[in-house]
C-alpha cells in the first residue's frame, strides 16, 4: 500500500503542477517540445523567400551575433548539431589516436562518440550528487594515483597513453563545478572542452556556461530550451581558435571565385541558413524561457516539498541554472519504485524518462579505463526527468510576450 500511495502522490503533484491534459489540447504531456510560434514561421519563409537557405546569407551570422551577444563569449561558431560541435572542437585542439579524454559517465552517448570519431578514448570519472558534475575531489584523488607527468605531459601508468582533455558536463542546464574543475586541468595541462549542450541561459557567478574552458558547445536539439531543429555551437575567447573552428566547419576551400582547392580536411559541420533562421526568433525569447522555467522549476519544488523521500534538484550557490530538465532524485530507500514510477506516469500521458546509462556500462565502452563509480550507479538508480517544456505554465503572466 506504502509503495501504491507514493506512485499516488508524484502522479498528485504532476496534475496540479501542470494541469489536466486537456487543458494543453493533448493526449500526452512531453518531456520537452519545442516552442514554435507565428514569429518562428515569420523567419523561416523569410530565409526560404531569400534562397539563403543553406550556410550563404545574413542568418546563420545574424545568430552567431546574438548567441556572442547572449553568452558574452568573444566567437560563436554555429554548426548542424552538438556532437559535431564536440568533434570538432577536438580535432581543433588536437585530439589524437590513443590520447585520453576524460569525462563524466554519467553522460549523454554522443561526447563518448565524438571522442571516439577521433580515435581517441573516453576515460570515465565519477560525479557527485550535489551538481551531478565531475566530482572535483575524487578527481584529483584519483589523479594523484594514475598520473606519471614526463615534460608537463599527463600520461596514465597504467595504460601508457596521454591524458590531454577534460570534458566536463553541466548536467540538465546546472553548473558543475567548472572552477575546481579548472584548477585541476591546469595543474595537469589538461586542455578543457566544455559541454554545456544543455545550458543555453545559465550561469556560475554571473558568467556564461561554456565560456569557461577552452572551447564550449551548445545545443540546439528539437527538445533544448530554444531550437534550431538541428543545430550545435562553439563557444571560445581566442581568436585562433575560432579561426580555425570556422574553417574546418566549412570544407576548408581556399578563398577563390571559381577554383575548387584545399589546404585541410573540412567537416562541413557548418549550420544552414534555413535552421540559423528559425535560432534567430527563437533567441528572442530566451531570457523568457528562461524565467518561465525557473517559475516551473518553483511550481514543481512546492508541490514535492511535502512527499518524504524525494528531492527536486536545483542549482548550487553562485549559479543560475535554465533548469532545462526539471528533475526529481529519490531517496535510496524508494529507489527500487523507480520502473513503476516511469510506467504509471507515462501510462497517465505524462512522459517521465530515467536518466542515461552510464557510459561505462555500454558494451562499446566497457574496456575503457575509469574510476570507481558507486554514486554513479547508485544515481542512476534514483535520477527522474519531469515534463518540463514552456507551454506547461501558460498561465503565467506574460507567457506570450
Amino acid at each position: 500500500m506504502k509503495k501504491v500511495n507514493k506512485i499516488l502522490e508524484i502522479i498528485k503533484v504532476l496534475n496540479q503542477t501542470i494541469g489536466a491534459l486537456h487543458f494543453h489540447n493533448k493526449s500526452n504531456v512531453y518531456l520537452h517540445e519545442p516552442d514554435i510560434r507565428k514569429e518562428d514561421w515569420k523567419f523561416v519563409k523569410e530565409c526560404l523567400s531569400r534562397n539563403f537557405v543553406s550556410s550563404v546569407g545574413n542568418y546563420v551570422t545574424e545568430f552567431e551575433d546574438m548567441l556572442k551577444k547572449f553568452t558574452k563569449a568573444k566567437y560563436v561558431i554555429a554548426t548542424v548539431n552538438g556532437t559535431s560541435a564536440i568533434h570538432l572542437a577536438l580535432v581543433v585542439m588536437g585530439a589524437n589516436e590513443n590520447d585520453e579524454v576524460i569525462l563524466p559517465s554519467l553522460n549523454f552517448v554522443a561526447a563518448a562518440n565524438a571522442v571516439r570519431y577521433c580515435n581517441a578514448i573516453p576515460h570515465f570519472v565519477e560525479v557527485e550528487e550535489e551538481t551531478l558534475g565531475i566530482d572535483p575531489v575524487k578527481l584529483e584523488e584519483y589523479l594523484k594515483k594514475i598520473v606519471i607527468k614526463k615534460n608537463n605531459i599527463s600520461f596514465n601508468k597504467y595504460t601508457k597513453k596521454r591524458i590531454r582533455f577534460m570534458m566536463p558536463l553541466h548536467m540538465f542546464g546546472h553548473p558543475a563545478k567548472i572552477l575546481e574543475l579548472k584548477k585541476i586541468a591546469k595543474n595537469y595541462n589538461l586542455k578543457i572542452i566544455e559541454d554545456a549542450a544543455e545550458s543555453l541561459g545559465s550561469t556560475y557567478k554571473n558568467k556564461h556556461l561554456g565560456t569557461f574552458g577552452d572551447i564550449g558547445v551548445l545545443s540546439f536539439n528539437g527538445n533544448k530550451i530554444i531550437t534550431t531543429g538541428g543545430g550545435g555551437a562553439l563557444l571560445t575567447n581566442s581568436l585562433k581558435i575560432a579561426k580555425k573552428l570556422k574553417y574546418l566547419s566549412t570544407t576548408a576551400k581556399k578563398p577563390h571565385r571559381w577554383k575548387y582547392e584545399y589546404s585541410d580536411i573540412g567537416y562541413n559541420y557548418r549550420m544552414p541558413g534555413i535552421n540559423a533562421s528559425l535560432g534567430c526568433a527563437q533567441m528572442k525569447r530566451i531570457k523568457s524561457y528562461v524565467n518561465i522555467k525557473r517559475k516551473l522549476f518553483k511550481k514543481y519544488k512546492d508541490g514535492f516539498k511535502n512527499i518524504k523521500d524525494i528531492t527536486m534538484f536545483q542549482e548550487p550557490k553562485y549559479a543560475k541554472s535554465n533548469y532545462w530538465l526539471q528533475t526529481i532524485i529519490l531517496d535510496n530507500k524508494i529507489s527500487h519504485l523507480k520502473e513503476k514510477i516511469l510506467e504509471k506516469a507515462n501510462n497517465m500521458g505524462f512522459s517521465m524518462r530515467p536518466i542515461w546509462k552510464p557510459l561505462h556500462k555500454l558494451e562499446k565502452f566497457k574496456l575503457c579505463p575509469k574510476m570507481e563509480m558507486k554514486t554513479t550507479e547508485n544515481l542512476e538508480k534514483r535520477i527522474l526527468n519531469l515534463p518540463s517544456s514552456v507551454y506547461l505554465l501558460k498561465n503565467i503572466k506574460n507567457y506570450a510576450k
